[in-house]
């Protein structure tokens, strides 16, 4: 989220600093980080050199990151999308199952259509299913108050307990013993960029969402509502803006794009749906649009950096003896760091409101 979607004024710290004030966590989570692994006995230069040649030393392993990142960087702009308009919504990764399920059941059941069109069918299941499943919390959030943090909490909780009851019941492949639907027809695969790797146009996707909500939020009118109504909820409805209608197009349009993220990862990697699909997604996306600070870029790079370290450090333990678990110490030090940022940030714009 950018320092203007928070309120903050451009003229009250120089431009470069606002510009540098999201490296703030990272840097903080990597001496975190480093001090954990000087106690462990490991030193933490070579350990950040060999996560970044395992991140970016090859066009092979660059593609495996950028893999990594591609339904990152569609959680993030789905928890970006409701935040701007005020709506904290931390249900994508339910959104993720959902959506998944439904893309990957549309590309087994209706194997006999031609790409042209099953592919956007499955995609399109995805993104309505998503949808639909952030409809009730949008309401509930919209019409009684109804604090959202707790609804779309809770329904990650009954996405993934639906759709773990659906692939180990009706939906069982024939013959598994797995919890798994049957494989997606070929015609339902997203097309590889760069084979044998598992980037897929699903990347290409996502960065065109990116550009669309670059330009959706600076050159709309819709953004421009989202912005204030996210900054300033009572200024918003004193100046004509529904804004709970605005809170329920947002929960439904950042439903969308985090069932497209469960499709794009059924499609393009899985292949079906398993249980256990998502390894938290949603969750992480959380921290990339935090880390992000709302902004396209922002969520871009947020999202290499998540990547990057899933990346390497599903490689690193097969080249020295440093633990996997680094990896997500240094996943949660930046989630926590980039949420106490954005809670000065946000105590900022009140004293400045």
């Amino acid at each position: 989220m950018s320092d203007h979607a928070v309120g903050t004024p451009s003229f009250e710290r120089p431009a470069w600093l606002g510009m540098l004030e999201p490296l703030g966590p990272l840097v903080a989570a990597f001496v975190v980080a480093g001090l954990v692994l000087l106690a462990a006995g490991h030193n933490p230069l070579e350990v950040y050199m060999l996560l970044a040649t395992e991140a970016f030393g090859s066009s092979r392993r660059i593609a495996a990151t950028l893999s990594a990142a591609t339904p990152l960087i569609l959680t993030g702009l789905a928890t970006a999308v409701a935040f701007r308009a005020g709506a904290f919504n931390v249900g994508v990764e339910g959104c993720i199952f959902v959506g998944g399920l439904a893309a990957a059941y549309v590309g087994f059941t209706f194997a006999g259509l031609p790409a042209a069109l099953l592919l956007p069918f499955a995609l399109v299941a995805a993104v309505v299913v998503g949808s639909l499943w952030m409809l009730v919390p949008g309401l509930l959030k919209a019409r009684l108050d109804v604090d959202e943090v707790v609804t779309t909490l809770m329904l990650n909780f009954i996405a993934i307990s639906l759709t773990a009851w659906l692939v180990n019941g009706p939906l069982l492949a024939p013959g598994s013993a797995n919890s798994a639907t049957p494989m997606i027809a070929e015609a339902a695969r997203l097309p590889k960029l760069m084979p044998p790797s598992t980037l897929n146009a699903g990347f290409l996707i996502a960065i065109a969402l990116l550009g669309l909500y670059a330009l959706w939020g600076n050159r709309t009118a819709l953004g421009f509502e989202t912005r204030i109504a996210g900054m300033n909820p009572r200024f918003a409805t004193a100046s004509g803006i529904d804004v709970p209608m605005l809170v329920i197009k947002m929960m439904l349009l950042s439903g969308a794009i985090g069932g497209l993220a469960g499709g794009i990862h059924a499609l393009g990697n899985v292949g079906r749906f398993v249980a256990g699909f998502s390894p938290g997604y949603g969750f992480t996306g959380i921290a990339v649009a935090l880390l992000g600070r709302g902004s396209a870029l922002g969520i871009f790079l947020a999202a290499l950096l998540f990547g990057a370290l899933a990346n390497a450090g599903a490689t690193i333990q097969f080249f020295s003896d440093v633990p996997i678990e680094i990896v997500d110490i240094l996943q949660g030090t930046v989630m926590v760091f980039a949420v106490a940022q954005l809670g000065r940030l946000i105590v900022r714009r009140r004293k400045a409101a």
